[in-house]
């Protein structure tokens, strides 16, 4: 095997948990061309801006020999813009040109499955019980997932692919980029912090979410501890992280890092508090200690991957994938008190 591509368009955590599975087929394949195709928001979690998308690899690019960058979101929301259409069929024409003999899909969507198939790839191999049914027809080969954690069924099928077993995943690399990392040491040189715990009180849905005047609390808890708080507030959140901060009384501060820059300031972070989402699953993969607060989702198969963490979750919370607004009771059970003596454990326990 030559040239493999990867498919997992998105989200934030699971590209994130994808990455071991690419590492897995670099170790197997040292001399093989590996490609990723990847909707356009989440590149800089395998490639940093401005580096090329194709070439050889670097720290800027660490894993993939190849980045495809392909906006199916813009095809769902403008299906009759011509110029869409003209950017997806470019970036699948740089797909076919690549050669690639199999393509691995990590999503088990029609449309991912449906981007195996129309990048020319001969073996195209996917889960024997993908996320939508109907994208089996599109392989050529189907996979029986083993083990629990997302990254642990990724790395299943490379298992199975290389004749291998599980065994101790590889470390994720993530892009290292010079001018996000510079952005990051002067944040916090200009705002005079050098220790810091990053709180993160956004989710993909409400269920996810804990109150944010809890995360406020837990502020104040830590820099009685003499560890200031920044709260990372993404695209929409911006009042969310404001609330946190209002409730910190001046002991946490708002960030708004575009992708590169988070995971830049991530890796400076001594401590990580947050729900399920992308930069949890971020926090977790850059070995940052991690207090993981989980509500309706499963954290056995979510949670927090390959770093030391606390997993909070309430007997009274029912693992659902719903995408619903209203609070998980299980999740609010969960209190601050708990939140900071959990902090507490992981900061003061060895390699801290």
């Amino acid at each position: 095997m030559e040239r493999i591509l990867i498919v997992r368009l998105g989200a934030m955590g699971d590209v994130i948990h994808g990455l071991p599975a690419a590492a897995a087929l670099r170790r197997a394949f040292p001399a093989a061309t590996i490609g990723w195709v990847v909707e356009p928001r989440w590149q800089e979690l395998l490639c940093a801006a401005g580096t090329p998308r194709i070439g050889p690899r670097s720290p800027s690019r660490p894993l993939v020999d190849a980045l495809h960058v392909l906006d199916t979101r813009a095809l769902r929301k403008t299906p009759a813009s011509p110029s869409t259409w003209k950017a997806a069929r470019t970036e699948l024409s740089e797909v076919r040109a690549a050669r690639y003999e199999i393509a691995l899909d990590l999503q088990g969507l029609m449309k991912s499955a449906l981007v195996a198939k129309l990048s020319g790839a001969r073996r195209r191999i996917g889960f024997a019980q993908p996320k939508e049914r109907a994208a089996a027809v599109f392989y050529t080969r189907s996979l029986e997932a083993r083990g629990t954690h997302v990254v642990e069924r990724y790395l299943s099928l490379v298992a199975t692919l290389t004749g291998g077993t599980l065994g101790s995943p590889p470390p994720a690399e993530l892009p290292r980029d010079p001018e996000s990392q510079t952005w990051c040491e002067g944040l916090l040189n200009i705002r005079g912090i050098s220790g810091f715990a990053l709180l993160n009180p956004g989710a993909g849905w409400g269920a996810k979410l804990w109150p944010a005047e809890r995360y406020g609390e837990v502020a104040r808890a830590l820099a009685q501890a003499g560890l200031y708080s920044l709260v990372n507030a993404g695209p929409g959140e911006e009042e969310l992280a404001q609330k946190v901060v209002t409730a910190s009384r001046g002991t946490a501060q708002i960030v708004s890092p575009a992708l590169g820059q988070l995971i830049a300031l991530t890796r400076r972070a001594r401590l990580f508090v947050g729900g399920d989402s992308g930069p949890l699953h971020l926090a977790a993969a850059l070995g940052v200690p991690v207090v993981a607060l989980f509500g309706p989702t499963d954290p056995a198969r979510n949670g927090p991957f390959g770093t030391r963490s606390e997993v909070l979750r309430s007997a009274a919370s029912r693992t659902s994938y719903a995408h619903v607004s209203r609070a998980d009771q299980g999740l609010l059970a969960i209190s601050s008190a708990e939140v900071i003596a959990a902090s507490r454990r992981l900061l003061e326990s060895p390699g801290a």
